[in-house]
């Protein structure tokens, strides 16, 4: 099986990891006040255990950062991806 790629999709408010073709997860986000809102993170069933959700949250902050934007992780998922790599606690708005 294949790395999973990530792709920003505005259309949707998400992000998208694809895996040979297939959409496999998302992360889903909305802006307030300036900021992105992640709100729900949720990988297929039968592509979990193989850091997807990690690599899927990653490039999302990532991305954030890139576009000097600030986050509030309301996904569980998020907020413990940032509480274990605390490299990403300086995007969180204060």
């Amino acid at each position: 099986m294949s790395a999973g790629v990530v792709v920003r999709n505005d259309e949707l408010s998400r992000y998208d990891i694809v895996v040979d073709d297939t959409v496999v997860g998302h992360s889903d986000y909305r802006m307030e006040g300036g900021r992105q809102v992640f709100v729900h993170t949720e990988i297929d069933p039968e592509y979990r255990g193989r850091d997807n959700a990690e690599q899927l949250v990653r490039a999302a902050l990532d991305d954030a950062r890139d576009n000097e934007m600030t986050i509030e992780p309301r996904c569980p998922f998020v907020a413990q991806f940032i509480d274990e790599h605390p490299e990403y606690r300086d995007l969180v708005a204060a």
